[in-house]
């Protein structure tokens, strides 16, 4: 214990010695005002602001060199700008075959290459053009029409260049309609000329000043051009400016949302304009923020340039494949409208326009950019134990043996960096760890799994094997002067960081989780059974400008690192899962967690929202952060239950458990200085209460794995605010403190305050809905708004009549133990007596799926029969096959051609029965319940309130169930209802 407590003691001291990691310290972290480009970039739009009446784009087309390729869906055309005649640029604009738009500039001939590879790391495959639309030329503009009605209409203004996406001849995105577009282009550094002295016989010597042309633009200095001083870090900024302003606006879409990650509300507060909410614009510049504040415009740990914007007419949104350090201002010309302004320190343009024109239509045309959020490993949505840290061996045995003793179910086991020998990653504690696969196979036995944690710094000493390798190869992160190793500071002490965008590094790192002996080193201390944490992956550099790297360190390719800063964090999490799958002789699904992202990410594993708060404000922000991340492809994401700093009291713990059990991604989680919290430590009544929720979590698993599918398949978010789910419903488009879980019909509303017994839901529509544990039906009043019991013990969980919701209700100590359990199926009936809903199982762990290993069912309750006056006389509940009719929409990427029912997966279960099936809302007691076309079943029923009543009808829905009818869960087949 004594070595433990010296390795701890190290930790603690090595915290102490880094100010910038005690907590959240604004002068840590750059304002607009303190960083050169972004005070350019609103000078500009000042300037444009103050001078509207005469302002203008210096931007043009020359409509005699423009040019159009064969299939006449791609224009390109060499743009000027009146203040530099002699600089050349680019544009070109496509017609995606899905409709998306893609504007892409660049600066030609320039002194050097502005970085254009942000897209090709973002984007899950080139996009196809297409092959049906065709530009039109005329002497003011270019046009080209496209979308299934011909709706949608594309335009290109010549003189000012001006890009504007049409619907139905409105305008619903312009680009640089406020004239804002400016691409500083490369140049030389010019020497000051001295001041020139003319004095002439009998008058006074006078100063003559060299006047700017272009200072109506630019401004009249040369702002933070070749040097950039904040708090004791220098930036040489050796290319000089490059930096691109963007102003892109929805005149008819008064809501935006996304461009995660930070905390603020869904529906993103302004920046700018008339008594704006926030005074910095928001920031994309991925940092390592410890105890961020629960409001602000702060870039945390991850960048998504994806915007959504919003109306009850339709949806839009913009993509903006740039990975610098980025600022946004946001304001609302009109309730109706809704302004940006994008202001980056490098790259190209090349953005993306998503025409909608529904929040569904967007979320596929994202997701065919940059792709899907894989279905995960079944296990992984389960709940996962962490804390930093478990100090050894034997404390993962005892608190694996607590949770079982206290029959509280889990699945993952998490280590933090205490695990490894001098935070040499991979290499494990031998004091305190001295049997990691003995351990590790103790909690396999018992169906678990192991959560590892692998950060990207590496230490630097030649006793480290991956450090030794990765030096060896030239791989690691440059210094400026792009031949000595980068040497920063983190938790090993000095470190160097491998470098993802050299090739390379990616099959060194790869190998590296090789469990069994290799040419090179590989972690044989370890099982298929551990999965990855990547975390401190911004990258985080305790000694650097801003918490990272400095931006004139140089990556693969001669890059700076300010070009690609934000894109950096996600190769850690790509290549350590392309490991994880290649590491045993059968291809599993991996589990990887990482901190950081930038647009794609989601291909590659889950997030969380990094280190937050033991607070009801980061708790009740928690839950919008993660409907932000899902509205940006980042769908499978949490926050840290109980909040990683500091020690919550008893109810905020437990309100935390209910919203952990709602995220797509349930971890509890706390810091070292804080004390133990695990679930089974806390006092009756709340042990219970907590126990009670984890065994909902998991008797709810195929509602969350079914959503996951159709995620994979769609890349809509697991979780929906309101407005994906009712577009239309202009009173809802603020909401973000309840959202829907799928399309599985449950409505959540996570109770975030002290004190509380009830709590208010907003219903939008006029359905009937049931309380999930009581029955109570609910019906919208005049304003929408319904008051639902909130006790701890209980939270605001309703179904939406017309749903069905499929579980296992036998309480297990892991997810793994219930692939033979039976099914409950409660049917929610909507007014009209129907209700529907879905069901997808496979086995969890391998890729079989994709080759038609699985059971994806669809449930069903209709009327079958009607009395003469049109009364409902008999409903039918059947359970179809979805695969057959529909194989190339079970998995993602229409993996399967067809789909066989016979497939070893579905045949595998076929003893799997539905064990009981509740229905709510009948209006009557039924004359007879069977099989169709067999045996009479047992069933008790219950009056009560009917799906179908009028008004205000208030009470415990009426109850039908249907005792285990020993229907296979897998098999088709119908119940018929008499009434």
């Amino acid at each position: 214990m004594k070595v433990l407590a010296s390795a701890l003691s190290a930790s603690i001291l090595l915290l102490a010695s880094i100010p910038s990691a005690v907590a959240f310290k604004p002068g840590d972290f750059k304002t607009c005002s303190q960083s050169g480009f972004c005070r350019r970039g609103r000078a500009l739009a000042s300037r444009a602001k103050d001078n509207a009446k005469t302002w203008h784009s210096p931007y043009s087309v020359d409509p005699q060199s423009l040019s159009l390729a064969s299939d006449r869906a791609s224009l390109t055309a060499p743009v000027k700008s009146e203040l530099y005649p002699d600089i050349n640029f680019n544009l070109e604009v496509r017609v995606h075959e899905d409709g998306v738009v893609r504007v892409r500039m660049d600066e030609v001939d320039g002194l050097r290459k502005r970085y254009d590879e942000a897209a090709k790391w973002a984007l899950v495959a080139e996009p196809s053009i297409s092959t049906h639309t065709q530009w039109k030329v005329g002497s003011s503009g270019a046009r080209a029409v496209f979308g299934q009605q011909r709706e949608h209409e594309v335009v290109v203004e010549f003189k000012p260049l001006r890009v504007v996406l049409n619907k139905n001849g409105k305008e619903q995105v312009v680009v640089n309609g406020r004239g804002l577009l400016h691409m500083e282009h490369f140049r030389n550094k010019t020497v000051e000329e001295p001041k020139v002295e003319i004095s002439e016989e009998g008058s006074d010597t006078q100063e003559v000043f060299k006047v700017n042309p272009n200072a109506w633009f630019e401004g009249d200095s040369e702002d933070a051009y070749w040097e950039e001083t904040f708090n004791s870090w220098t930036d040489s900024k050796p290319k000089g400016p490059e930096s691109l302003s963007l102003d892109i606006d929805f005149p008819r879409h008064g809501h935006v949302y996304g461009i995660p990650q930070r905390a603020t509300s869904l529906d993103l507060p302004t920046t700018t304009g008339e008594d704006p909410f926030f005074e910095d614009p928001y920031r994309f510049y991925n940092a390592d923020v410890f105890e961020y504040l629960a409001s602000g415009t702060t870039s945390l740990y991850g960048s998504v340039p994806v915007m959504h914007a919003h109306s009850a007419d339709s949806t839009v949104a913009i993509f903006n494949a740039v990975g610098s350090e980025t600022w946004i201002d946001i304001a609302h010309p009109t309730t109706q409208s809704t302004g940006t302004h994008w202001i980056s320190e490098s790259g190209i343009l090349d953005l993306f326009i998503l025409p909608g024109p529904s929040p569904t239509e967007v979320f596929r045309q994202y997701s065919g950019l940059t792709g899907v959020a894989p279905l995960p490993a079944h296990w992984a949505l389960g709940y996962h134990q962490c804390r930093w840290n478990y100090v050894s061996s034997d404390d993962v045995r005892g608190v694996q043996k607590r949770f079982d003793e206290e029959d509280m179910p889990f699945d993952v086991l998490w280590l933090d960096i205490e695990y490894s020998k001098d935070h040499q990653y991979m290499i494990w504690n031998q004091k305190t760890f001295p049997d990691p696969v003995e351990m590790t196979k103790d909690v396999a036995a018992l169906g678990r799994k192991m959560v590892v944690i692998v950060d990207p710094h590496l230490k630097r000493t030649d006793d480290y094997p991956v450090y030794k390798q990765a030096q060896e190869l030239g791989i690691l992160v440059k210094q400026k002067n792009g031949q000595d190793d980068y040497e920063g500071w983190c938790w090993p002490g000095s470190s160097s960081w491998v470098d993802f965008f050299n090739p390379a590094s990616w099959d060194f790192w790869r190998s590296l989780f090789k469990t069994t002996k290799g040419s090179g080193w590989s972690w044989t201390e370890s099982t298929e059974d551990i999965h990855i944490w990547n975390d401190m992956n911004e990258p985080s550099v305790f000694n650097g400008p801003e918490i990272t790297m400095p931006k004139d360190l140089i990556h693969y390719g001669n890059w700076e690192h300010r070009d690609i800063h934000n894109i950096n964090g996600m190769f850690l999490p790509k290549i350590t899962s392309e490991g994880l799958v290649v590491r045993g002789e059968t291809p599993k699904r991996p589990f990887v967690l990482t901190r950081s992202f930038f647009a794609g990410s989601q291909r590659y594993g889950a997030m969380w929202t990094g280190d937050n708060l033991g607070t009801w404000e980061h708790m009740a922000v928690g839950i919008k952060m993660v409907l932000a991340n899902g509205i940006a492809g980042m769908t499978f994401g949490g926050s840290d239950v109980g909040g990683f700093f500091g020690n919550p009291e008893s109810e905020m713990l437990v309100r935390w458990y209910w919203v952990g059990a709602f995220s797509p991604f349930f971890r509890a989680h706390a810091h070292l200085d804080s004390k133990r919290r695990e679930p089974y430590l806390l006092a009756e009544p709340h042990k219970s209460t907590v126990r009670n929720i984890l065994r909902l979590r998991y008797s709810l698993l195929p509602v969350w794995y079914t959503a996951f599918r159709e995620t994979s398949v769609t890349g809509l978010p697991v979780l929906r605010p309101h407005y994906v789910m009712f577009p239309q419903d202009e009173a809802g488009f603020s909401i973000d403190d309840q959202f829907y879980v799928g399309s599985s019909g449950l409505l959540v509303k996570p109770v975030t305050r002290p004190g509380v017994t009830e709590e208010t839901v907003y219903l939008p529509e006029d359905k009937i809905y049931y309380d999930y544990f009581t029955y109570h039906t609910y019906r919208a009043s005049a304003k929408g708004h319904v008051v639902v019991p909130a006790a701890l013990d209980q939270m605001p969980l309703l179904v939406r009549g017309g749903s069905i919701i499929p579980t296992r209700e036998r309480p297990r100590r892991a997810s793994s133990l219930m692939h033979r359990d039976p099914f409950t199926l409660r049917i929610a009936l909507d007014s009209s007596l129907t209700a529907r809903g879905e069901l997808y199982l496979d086995d969890g762990v391998t890729y079989a799926y994709k080759q038609g290993h699985l059971t994806w069912r669809g449930l069903s309750v209709s009327v079958d029969k009607k009395t003469s006056r049109g009364v409902a006389a008999e409903l039918r509940l059947s359970n179809v096959d979805l695969a057959v009719a529909a194989p190339r929409a079970a998995v993602e990427g229409d993996a399967l051609v067809e789909f066989r029912p016979e497939n070893p997966f579905q045949t595998g279960i076929g003893s799997v029965r539905v064990e009981r099936v509740v229905i709510l809302g009948l209006g009557g007691k039924p004359k007879r319940v069977a099989v169709e076309g067999g045996r009479d079943l047992e069933w008790e029923f219950e009056l009560g309130v009917a799906a179908g009543a009028r008004g205000d009808s208030d009470g415990v829905a009426s109850v039908l169930t249907i005792k285990d009818p020993s229907l296979g869960v897998a098999s088709d087949w119908a119940i018929r209802i008499s009434l």
